[in-house]
């Protein structure tokens, strides 16, 4: 882990967020095909996802959001990225993902922690997420770091909703 560095992105680094949210997508239909068939067209359809690809810049603008990055050996190799939920105080961290060559350095550990600690930064009290039941690495590490069951912060479509797990956290005092 000597070498990982969790920084701010920039203009330029928007193709490496492109790739790595395209590769957080196919990971979510490979681990979802058995288990919740359509729940990525649903909610990730690849023209609107592909679209909301480049409109990351804004929704996760500063001053309320933030895209941060790992970087192992000089490669961007993770992402993750907040922005308000509503006027009451909450973020959404989205699209965490760690590039599957650069798991075990503590590049999804570390971007969490840094994602919070900017969220608790900007004023934020409470971070949520979502994640499907099949990331159960994701949801481990989630679990690890203080995050607990929450009801959804959504309402989610009734088919998928057994298959989708909610988690929240209190910022304050966050590191």
């Amino acid at each position: 882990m000597t070498d990982l560095v969790v920084r701010r992105a920039h203009d330029a680094d928007m193709g490496d967020i492109a790739r790595l949210c395209w590769a957080y997508r196919a990971l979510l239909v490979e681990r979802s095909a058995d288990i919740v068939p359509g729940i990525v067209e649903r909610y990730y359809a690849k023209d609107s996802y592909a679209a909301m690809i480049a409109d990351l810049p804004r929704i996760h603008a500063r001053p309320r959001g933030d895209i941060v990055l790992a970087e192992h050996a000089g490669a961007v190799v993770g992402c993750a990225m907040y922005y308000p939920l509503g006027p009451d105080g909450v973020t959404e961290i989205k699209r965490v993902f760690v590039d599957p060559a650069a798991r075990g350095l503590g590049a999804g550990r570390a971007l969490m922690a840094d994602g919070r600690r900017r969220a608790a930064a900007d004023g934020y009290a409470r971070m949520v997420l979502d994640t499907i039941a099949p990331l159960t690495e994701a949801i481990a590490l989630y679990e690890r770091m203080g995050f607990m069951p929450c009801a959804p912060f959504y309402a989610p479509d009734p088919t998928f909703a057994p298959h989708l797990r909610f988690f929240d956290i209190v910022l304050e005092g966050t590191p």
